[in-house]
């Protein structure tokens, strides 16, 4: 396995609350504050690229203190949930839920995305893409009224009421400050520091492992392309919008989940208000697919088979649908029911057994 280590400077900079582009109020900016950074974090990347961490490299100490951070229960309002509350480890830090409970009981407006590889993520994150950063992302939950319905000033209070912490924000920064820039970079060092790379199918492509008849030709069906005038050799054409080592495009489309009347969730379009991004939404890895039901941003979909379903037959059309989406209303994908069963077990082998039970990522609490 490839290693790198993160090479690290000690350098001064201001880092400043800004509005992102398009990701609204309370953005914060590409450059982070000053970090005491003394440990190099081994970060290891398989046979991905090496990625970009836009001034906020992995340190042995940051990542410990965005673990701390991520499961606190001090972050919501009455500490009764974390970050991890919602993102649980054994479930591809997603979770099983159709819509996270926060706290009073309230539900989220959609599924609580996986979080995984997100260092290799070049396209904003949520579902609709209204965080310019990870760092960005990592302090909304906290503030959002159907989730963790806290402020920044009441987290920081309650953190600097306890000793370990002071300590943890100095190993990390240099010193006992706890702002909230700081709280976001930790919690950004620590998502980021999540990698998903060791599946029977990343064996499979070293040479180390066997893929079944059935995970065989799940996986000729899986990349080929679709081909109506040809049945005989027409595939499902996934990796159409679920390509590359991480099996995503960094895309927002309309998968054709509703017509135009029922979208009543208009997606990318809130935050870019461009009608031509209605019910668009991000596309999102197909690694760990298995851990990460239920599916979809509204987490309609409980099974896998339910997903393949609605590709190989129930497409709804839109005027936003994804024009390689809509040519398969004419015909569907035409995939028997061995196809679709052979399609899932591909996809399964997808499933990183790892991250489930990785140490490094786990609360010990």
């Amino acid at each position: 396995m490839n290693k790198i280590k993160i090479l690290v400077g000690m350098s001064v900079a201001i880092f400043m609350l800004s509005q992102c582009k398009e990701g609204g109020p309370g953005d914060i900016t590409s450059d982070p504050e000053a970090v005491l950074n003394e440990t190099p974090y081994e970060l290891a990347i398989g046979t991905f690229p090496e990625p970009e961490f836009n001034g906020n490299e992995l340190t042995v100490e940051g990542v410990r203190l965005g673990k701390m951070l991520f499961y606190e229960k001090m972050m919501s309002q009455d500490n009764s949930i974390s970050c991890g509350s919602c993102h649980k480890q054994e479930n591809g830090f997603s979770d099983p839920d159709r819509l996270s409970e926060g706290v009073g009981g309230s539900l989220g407006k959609r599924q609580a995305m996986a979080i995984f590889n997100t260092a290799w993520h070049t396209n904003e994150f949520f579902w609709d893409g209204r965080s310019h950063l990870l760092r960005d992302q990592s302090l909304k939950p906290i503030q959002d009224e159907l989730e963790m319905k806290e402020t920044l000033e009441g987290v920081i209070t309650k953190l600097q009421e306890e000793q370990i912490y002071l300590d943890q924000f100095t190993r990390a920064f240099g010193d006992e400050s706890i702002t909230s820039e700081r709280m976001s970079l930790a919690l950004e060092q620590f998502m980021n520091s999540i990698v998903s790379n060791q599946s029977k199918y990343d064996a499979f492509l070293a040479g180390s492992a066997s893929l079944t008849d059935s995970e065989e030709r799940g996986r000729v069906l899986f990349f080929a392309e679709y081909n109506p005038s040809f049945p005989e050799v027409s595939g499902a054409d996934c990796a159409h919008c679920h390509g590359g080592n991480n099996f995503d495009n960094n895309r927002y489309m309309n998968n054709g989940l509703d017509v135009l009347a029922d979208q009543t969730d208009i997606g990318r379009e809130e935050v870019t208000e461009n009608p031509q991004d209605k019910a668009k939404f991000k596309v999102t890895s197909l690694r760990n697919i298995e851990l990460t039901a239920p599916y979809m941003h509204d987490g309609r979909f409980e099974t896998l088979e339910e997903v393949v379903d609605h590709y190989n037959e129930n497409i709804r059309v839109s005027p936003t649908v994804d024009p390689a989406l809509e040519y398969t209303t004419q015909t569907g994908l035409m995939l028997t029911d061995q196809d679709q069963t052979d399609l899932v077990a591909f996809l399964k082998t997808l499933t990183d057994e790892t991250l489930a039970t990785d140490e490094r990522y786990a609360d010990h609490d």
